[in-house]
């Protein structure tokens, strides 16, 4: 079967995304790329990778480096 875009051509590998879920240790709090945070300025998918350095937890002020990998 094949696959095919917005655009009309067929989908690549490159084009399909895994996104990935990230827990902070200290609270709790789970970020979701696919879902992002926008009310924290995260359009919905921003990868983890692009999230700024700066950004912290919205629940606990904690900083990008107390968070986790999580499969969920």
């Amino acid at each position: 079967m094949e696959m095919f875009g917005n655009q009309g051509r067929q989908l690549q590998a490159e084009d399909i995304v895994e996104y990935k879920t990230y827990m902070c240790v200290i609270c709790g709090y789970v970020y979701d790329e696919e879902q992002g945070a926008p009310d924290d300025g995260l359009a919905p998918g921003t990868l983890w990778k692009d999230v700024p350095d700066t950004w912290k937890c919205p629940d606990c002020e904690a900083t990008k480096t107390d968070f986790e990998l999580i499969e969920i």
